[in-house]
């Protein structure tokens, strides 16, 4: 099974030429620029659509498909997320990674298992990790050097700092 990842959903009709605002969940937006095709999942298959023109207009993007040239043609798809395939996806700096990379990686501290993320919060100051332990319990932990010792995708392991004891089993 291909691995197609979201960077966008349609909201709603631009123009009467076939053109779509989109929301961007992706933190690289001249990407949209270089994308030829996309994948929407219409019915829990993945469809593909040529990209005919991409514009950047009042601080959002707006996308046409190719044969897609009216509103009766596009209205369809609003509400429709927007994927990519692997090869597509934007190579990221040393120590950046993917939020889909990131869940279900196993974090330890202590050497002891202390849970695995099932979310990553993107804030304003740094993303959060929301890591779950074997019991169900939900512990935030800010993907900063201050907490994080080291990440190894490969292995899906996270290693927290050692010398952080607000991560005991004593903390509330």
């Amino acid at each position: 099974m291909e691995n197609y990842y979201l960077v966008a959903e349609i909201k709603t009709l631009f123009d009467g030429d076939g053109y779509l605002r989109i929301k961007s969940y992706s933190d690289f937006p001249d990407r949209f620029y270089r994308l030829n095709k996309v994948f929407i999942d219409i019915f829990g298959d993945y469809r593909e659509f040529i990209v005919e023109d991409v514009e950047n207009i009042e601080d959002s993007f707006v996308l046409k498909f190719k044969n897609f040239d009216s509103e009766e043609d596009v209205e369809f798809l609003i509400g429709s997320k927007i994927y990519i395939k692997q090869n597509e996806l934007v190579e990221l700096d040393n120590d950046t990674y993917y939020i889909h990379d990131l869940i279900d990686c196993k974090v330890f501290y202590k050497e002891k298992f202390f849970g695995k993320i099932v979310n990553v919060l993107s804030l304003s100051s740094n993303d959060v990790y929301v890591v779950e332990n074997d019991s169900g319990v939900e512990r935030l932990i800010p993907a900063v050097s201050d907490f994080i010792d080291k990440i190894n995708i490969e292995e899906k392991s996270i290693q927290l700092m050692q010398d952080f004891d607000e991560l005991s089993d004593d903390a509330n």
